[in-house]
């Protein structure tokens, strides 16, 4: 993306502020929240707390994903004509899953400066708590609500060898699990955090099958705000296919999912269902 030359006007702050404890929140975002001409929170009314906690007497306006452009426009507006704004989400840094790419990306189309204030963010504080490996990782967000829908993209991570990443609603969190367990397998390791850094906090992580069980037997396991980190895919094994085991799978995959063919592939040609099964995602 081209970005004008910075022009002399405002900063765009895009400030991180707690999720859950409000010690997590840096003096530089309190010092900056403080200082700017207006705040653009997610939710005025659920910032107002931490607002108060901190004596930041700037005025907020809402900001969204579901602002429309006119309220984008008239904080460009005030950015142009050199007043600085701090963008905050409800909780975390904004961006990651939550709004503010709109502002974000028209603001460096104006060349106006755009500044990020870090601090706490839910997924890297689980990713740093879940002891799954951590050099290399794909942030998912949230699934989507539908179970076919949901099913679908979870078979396209199925080989992913890097930790997956995903946030999921409370009532949602065991047909979630339950899903990964049809399309992961059991042996697969899955990582629960719920409530980072507040009164509840619970980071827990078992093979897939165990911990089903577990959040079905414990409802509170299906309470607050959840991150879902799961132990990326074992590398295929250097096995070859052969001409005809790759005939028979190319028959299976006309009419069947890849899960299916894999596994009857399997019982067929002899080979691991892994393999079978990373080497159909990838052709």
């Amino acid at each position: 993306m081209s970005t004008l030359a910075a022009n002399s006007g405002g900063t765009l702050y895009v400030v991180a502020t707690p999720i859950g404890n409000l010690d997590d929140m840096v003096p530089r975002a309190i010092q900056t929240l403080q200082t700017v001409a207006v705040i653009a929170a997610e939710d005025t009314r659920h910032s107002a707390r931490l607002l108060a906690h901190f004596d930041i007497k700037t005025p907020a306006v809402a900001y969204h994903d579901h602002s429309d452009e006119h309220r984008t426009e008239q904080l460009i507006a005030r950015l142009l004509a050199g007043e600085d704004v701090a963008l905050i989400s409800d909780a975390g840094t904004p961006l990651v899953s939550d709004p503010g790419y709109r502002l974000v990306r028209k603001a460096r189309e104006q060349g106006i400066r755009v500044a990020p204030i870090p601090g706490a963010c839910a997924m890297i504080a689980a990713l740093s708590a879940a002891g799954l490996p951590s050099d290399r990782f794909a942030f998912e967000g949230f699934l989507p609500a539908k179970q076919v829908a949901r099913t679908t993209q979870l078979e396209s991570l199925a080989g992913d060898t890097r930790t997956l990443i995903f946030y999921e609603a409370p009532h949602r969190i065991l047909e979630t699990l339950q899903d990964m367990l049809s399309v992961f397998g059991a042996e697969r390791e899955v990582v629960i955090a719920r409530e980072v850094t507040k009164t509840f906090e619970t980071i827990k992580g078992d093979r897939l099958d165990v911990m089903v069980n577990w959040v079905a037997a414990d409802s509170n396991q299906q309470r607050g705000e959840i991150v879902l980190l799961v132990h990326g895919a074992t590398k295929p094994e250097s096995a070859e296919i052969s001409a005809e085991q790759e005939r028979i799978m190319r028959v299976l995959l006309e009419d069947l999912p890849v899960k299916q063919a894999a596994a009857i592939g399997a019982k067929i040609t002899g080979l691991k269902k892994n393999f079978l099964y990373d080497w159909a995602l990838k052709e």
